[in-house]
């Protein structure tokens, strides 16, 4: 055999040696793989070891069944059926109120009454009470759908207040407010018991809640029967106008010298007129003129009752409104004002009681949970329509703060003082504490 025969067979022997070398190396390295990857799986094992002891013991999550659902709908039927008001036309009536507890004390011109509007020419002693009496009580009801599309709907407000004195534990059942309205895209007609139309607006209170807040001094308020047409027109997206006009049923009841004699109910006519604008979503500004016009039927004598007003809301930062009315008239007594709006002078002069007045209000909510309500209020009546011993003005100033237990629960304490200036008797001042818990439904 030559040599390069030789050569041959000798590389032909090396070849497999070599082959069999790199397939070690490649199983090696597979080997160690496969353990890399033995030792996370063990590492994952344990961790789901450890989450499953930690909720071993709880029920696995589960759809519920068809009959547990039906029980589910079922019992949530009955609460509902438990809380649901039913009219006997089967449309919807919501209860709403409030429970009211006032705890007060009076100073000595309170003239033994629980809520003075004056201040007494005669003192008295001083008293201090609880009382719920000022609570209440509504309803508030929704119809159908009347002819051309309008919607109908309504409430009723009732309480337990009647008088300034509370004689007994159980006062009588008393109707505030109560109306019927039909309400198109931009026009509304209203029938019911309301305020007047020129004074829609109260000072913020839970002290004075039998009689509105400011009573005789500046708050024209007493409800009454009344027929109103209201129209509403958009100028653009954030600015409204509304007209509002009123047909009013007067309560005639005033207090002279001289025998008096009036016709009990009279007709007057109301307008307003509001231009309100939307500076954002929360912040408002609204301003309204309005009028009262009716006549008075005292001794057989047309007395007239005229009234002119303005009155606004404004809240142009998160942290203030201000609102209020001012006026100025003859011949006011009937919207719940000092009862001396006319003088018989005799047996056929009879003279309307010139006056003006208003009320402002300044609240401030610091917080969501508490807010600071300023409030005052005047009623000037001119001096040389009067007699002696009357009233030549009355003014009234409170603060409060109100402060929400919770998001119908409220707490407020508040401190006010009653200034009166009788005719030839001088100034007389009272003041009034109370502290109130209301809670709302």
């Amino acid at each position: 055999m030559d040599r390069r025969k030789l050569l041959l067979a000798g590389a032909l022997m090396t070849l497999p040696a070599l082959a069999w070398g790199q397939s070690l190396d490649q199983v090696v390295d597979r080997l160690n793989r496969l353990e890399q990857e033995n030792n996370n799986l063990k590492k994952e094992i344990e961790s789901l070891r450890s989450e499953i002891e930690k909720l071993r013991g709880q029920p696995a999550p589960s759809e519920p069944t068809v009959e547990e659902r039906a029980r589910i709908t079922e019992r949530r039927v009955d609460e509902q059926a438990q809380t649901k008001v039913e009219a006997s036309q089967k449309f919807p009536i919501k209860l709403t109120g409030m429970a009211l507890a006032n705890i007060y004390r009076n100073g000595r011109q309170a003239n033994n009454q629980d809520h003075s509007t004056t201040a007494a020419r005669i003192p008295g002693r001083s008293t201090s009470a609880m009382t719920f009496r000022q609570s209440m009580i509504g309803l508030d009801y929704a119809g159908p759908t009347a002819f051309f599309g309008g919607q109908v709907g309504g409430s009723m407000m009732m309480d337990f207040y009647e008088g300034n004195t509370e004689n007994t534990n159980y006062a009588p059942f008393r109707l505030r407010t109560a109306s019927i309205h039909v309400d198109w895209k931009t026009r509304s007609v209203l029938f019911g018991q309301e305020k007047p139309l020129f004074s829609q607006r109260d000072p913020s209170s839970f002290s004075f809640a039998g009689v509105s807040p400011l009573t005789a001094a500046g708050n024209l308020w007493r409800w009454q029967p009344q027929v109103r047409f209201e129209q509403r027109v958009n100028a653009g997206a954030q600015t409204q106008f509304k007209g509002q006009v009123a047909l009013y049923q007067t309560s005639e009841d005033s207090t002279t010298a001289a025998p008096v004699a009036f016709e009990r109910r009279r007709p007057g006519i109301e307008g307003r007129l509001e231009l309100a604008h939307d500076l954002d979503d929360q912040r408002r500004v609204a301003i309204a003129p309005g009028f009262h016009a009716s006549e008075s039927h005292v001794n057989g004598i047309s007395v007239p009752s005229r009234l002119v007003s303005v009155d606004w809301f404004a809240n142009p930062w998160s942290k203030l409104e201000f609102s209020g009315l001012a006026w100025t008239g003859k011949n006011i007594h009937h919207f719940g004002a000092m009862r001396q709006g006319v003088q018989v002078l005799g047996p056929n002069r009879v003279i309307p009681v010139e006056s003006k007045g208003g009320w402002a209000q300044f609240a401030v909510p610091f917080t969501p949970r508490i807010t600071m309500n300023l409030f005052g209020g005047i009623h000037d009546d001119r001096n040389q329509d009067l007699l002696l011993n009357n009233i030549g003005v009355n003014r009234s100033t409170a603060l409060n703060f109100m402060y929400k237990l919770a998001p119908n629960v409220i707490l407020t304490l508040e401190g006010m003082q009653i200034r009166t200036t009788y005719i030839g008797s001088g100034n007389r001042k009272n003041n009034r504490y109370d502290l109130s818990v209301a809670y709302l439904f």
